[in-house]
């Protein structure tokens, strides 16, 4: 959800993305909300129109995502489109219905947003300066954020607000808990020993050419912005230094820390405060005449530190809870406090060791802070030639060249490549992927990619080589050990079918089996976790029918050996509620009904853009 977005968008990145509002409808799929063109829209949602380059860009996303897996193009396209259909329509009906999100609640999710911080606090000059780069106003910027939050509200609302009743947890675990009793015997794929003829192999070869092609192969060319090259290039004066140092100083320089041991009684059921409190006064005394490590050792309800004297080490500002630290920053080396409470029960705490703090000096840390000033000065720099790399690129689509120029940088070649493997720029799966989608087959440029994490590459293509269909001399006897197999899994199947007409008969499991020199094997109680079986086989077992008028069910499964499983499901055993289950009774509940809310808001979305006024302008690409 948007909310999750604190924790999992970091680094420059995710300041571009910001900037373009990407992230911040991450969500929803949202792309385009900086205004059209004067291209043809390829589709429209109400007084909204998409182009084919918002496409494109959630497709681009899309199949990042997918990198090193296959899938459809085409397909993956569609379902792009349909993604920006559906968020708009969404957007529309809570505008429509006038649904708001405050000002405040808007500011207050961007100033929690990592990359507008410094020191772990909200920045407004890097906020100003970011969203400036981008010539947008902040209270632009705020309206877009409240957009995209009035949307995660809505969500919440439909799934948040689901539920199950007691019937609906207690079939579940009927369900859950069934177990089956049933008879299997195992049919091994037995291979075929007769020499396919000629035309055999002929026939087979003509009939499955595309199982023996040469693989599709690329090379690119390619224009790399680094933000490690940016920050080489910065040569900042000494002057610029200084002033970084003083500004950063904080960074270089090391709190007060303290060693410090405690000795704790907890407040909780088995213990009221002020039996507690009783308890660390009698401790006070003690130390009259025990060492602290002692009565730590006999009396304190923190085990773990009480086996070492009650130390907790070394401490620093911020790390314990508030009164804990105050006390223990406010005590001199040897003396022990008053009894201070916690959110855990009073504490007696002793400081037993003072480390100083210490402020590097300019001299120690120059070379750290040259490279940090490089790097701030740098992200800066990338951040903007980031955006006008992907305008250039876009504008220019049939050269390199405008992006090169832009960047200041020469074309770099990639070797040959496929799909699956590459060397250098291509052994990133991102880019073997964008670079044998459509778009770039077809001699475009490619959208701005992320590699690594501190670079953006954009590419073209410079050769291609489709797959092609290998000679049948070549692969001779591929094909001819393919024809055996197909034969063998056609008496094998034959086999498992006469198996299930002789069930069906009236035969037994075992009689079969010994008729055949073959092993049933008998299961009780298997569960869907037993290890009995194979988690597919077992997964299969219990997707099988029921036994019906006494008649066991039977079904034939494959296993991943490739041997048929021919299984006899002789009774299916209802579930019930253990005490275990009742202690997951509420989480279940709640992963269930959160489940119901997902589907009822997909619902709803159905619904909406059922009555939407949604118009395709042209074929989706």
């Amino acid at each position: 959800m948007l909310l999750e977005i604190r924790e999992k968008v970091q680094g420059i990145f995710a300041s571009i993305i910001l900037i373009l509002i990407c992230v911040l409808f991450g969500l929803w799929g949202i792309q385009n909300y900086l205004g059209g063109g004067k291209e043809i829209p390829v589709v429209s949602v109400g007084d909204k129109d998409f182009y084919q380059r918002d496409v494109q860009q959630a497709y681009q996303q899309f199949a990042q995502n997918l990198a090193g897996m296959k899938f459809d193009e085409e397909t993956l396209k569609k379902q792009a489109l349909q993604k920006l259909i559906r968020d708009e329509v969404l957007l529309q009906y809570v505008q429509d219905e006038k649904l708001l999100v405050s000002d405040e609640t808007a500011r207050e999710f961007i100033q929690g947003l990592e990359y507008f911080q410094k020191d772990g606090k909200f920045d407004k000059t890097q906020y100003q300066t970011l969203l400036g780069s981008q010539g947008m106003s902040s209270a632009e910027f705020v309206n877009r954020i409240k957009k995209a939050l009035v949307m995660e509200q809505f969500q919440r609302a439909i799934i948040d607000t689901s539920f199950v009743t007691p019937a609906e947890i207690d079939n579940f675990f009927k369900l859950q808990n069934q177990t089956r009793d049933i008879e299997y015997l195992t049919l091994p794929l037995v291979k075929s020993t007769e020499q396919p003829s000629e035309e055999d192999i002929s026939a087979y070869y003509q009939q499955h050419q595309d199982a023996y092609q040469t693989e599709e192969q690329a090379s690119i060319d390619y224009v790399e912005l680094s933000l490690d090259k940016l920050a080489g290039e910065i040569k900042p004066t000494e002057d610029q230094l200084k002033a970084y140092y003083e500004e950063q100083k904080a960074q270089y320089t090391t709190k007060e820390r303290r060693k410090i041991s405690h000795i704790l009684f907890a407040v909780g059921k088995e213990q009221t405060d002020q039996a507690a409190l009783q308890k660390a006064r009698q401790a006070q005394a003690a130390l009259q005449s025990k060492d602290f490590a002692a009565v730590a050792a006999e009396m304190s309800d923190d085990k773990l530190s009480a086996k070492k004297g009650g130390d907790l080490g070394l401490i620093a500002p911020g790390v314990m809870e508030k009164p804990f630290e105050e006390a223990a920053l406010a005590l001199q080396v040897g003396q022990v406090s008053e009894p201070v409470r916690t959110s855990f029960g009073y504490h007696l705490i002793k400081a037993t060791e003072l480390v100083p703090g210490e402020i590097k000096t300019y001299e120690q840390v120059k070379a750290d802070v040259a490279k940090a000033y490089q790097k701030a000065q740098a992200e800066t720099k990338f951040n903007e030639l980031a955006e006008k790399l992907a305008e250039v690129s876009y504008e220019n689509p049939d050269s390199l060249a405008a992006a090169a120029d832009l960047l200041g940088v020469q074309p770099q070649k990639s070797g040959v490549f496929t799909r699956a493997n590459g060397v250098g720029i291509a052994a990133e799966e991102k880019v073997r992927a964008v670079a044998f989608s459509e778009d770039v087959l077809k001699g475009s440029n490619s959208e701005p990619i992320e590699v690594g994490g501190d670079k953006l590459v954009v590419l073209r293509m410079a050769s291609h080589q489709p797959a092609s269909v290998k000679e049948l001399q070549q692969v001779k006897a591929e094909v001819a050990a393919a024809i055996q197999r197909d034969r063998a899994k056609q008496q094998q199947a034959a086999l498992a079918e006469q198996i299930r007409q002789e069930l069906a008969g009236g035969k037994s499991l075992t009689q079969i089996a010994d008729a055949r020199h073959l092993q049933a094997k008998k299961v009780n109680g298997l569960t869907r976790i037993s290890g009995d079986l194979a988690m597919p086989v077992n997964q299969a077992v219990f997707k099988a029918a029921k036994p019906k008028s006494g008649q066991p069910s039977v079904t034939i499964i494959d296993d991943e050996s490739g041997a048929k499983l021919i299984v006899s499901i002789n009774q299916v055993n209802e579930g019930r509620m253990t005490d275990a289950d009742k202690n997951k009774q509420a989480v279940i509940a709640k992963n269930m009904a959160g489940a119901f809310g997902k589907a009822q808001f997909e619902s709803v979305l159905n619904a909406l853009q059922a009555k939407a006024d949604i118009e395709i302008h042209a074929p989706k690409q």
